[in-house]
């Protein structure tokens, strides 16, 4: 058995890194951490961490073949909300009982994602819609 430990971070795709860091940095008072480019996913991250740790992950493509681009592309090429992350305990496990009740996974394995995160997808359809990332971070 799994347990969520709270939401980690919400995932925007972006058009403009930079462009957009700037309205979470200046405007919303959200200060960014740093970018780090996710070569495997094909997009570049900027993270602006909240007080409580949530964070905001801001998305954009590095190739117009990446998840990224599609969702801007299917958005009209406008950004947006692409995905919902919660902090899980232990993904194996959390994988493993989803698995077992019938939950569709895009990723049945972990796979590191930005800031060395262990992560895993589930599918849209088993989650009515939205695109939810379940992770787990050693250091946290």
């Amino acid at each position: 058995m799994f347990k969520v430990l709270g939401v980690d971070h919400i995932g925007i795709a972006v058009n403009d890194l930079d462009e957009v860091g700037k309205f979470w940095t200046e405007q919303i008072g959200i200060p960014c951490t740093g970018k780090e480019v996710v070569a495997e996913q094909k997009v570049e991250t900027s993270f602006n961490p909240t007080p409580n740790g949530s964070e905001i992950e801001l998305l954009a493509a590095t190739d117009p073949t990446s998840p990224i681009a599609k969702f801007i592309e299917k958005n009209g090429g406008r950004g947006g909300i692409q995905h919902i992350a919660l902090r899980v305990d232990n993904i194996e496990n959390a994988i493993a009982d989803l698995m077992a009740k019938g939950v569709k996974m895009i990723d049945e394995k972990p796979r590191y994602g930005a800031g060395g995160a262990r992560i895993a997808f589930l599918h849209p359809k088993a989650t009515h819609g939205v695109l939810l990332e379940i992770c787990e971070h050693e250091d946290r």
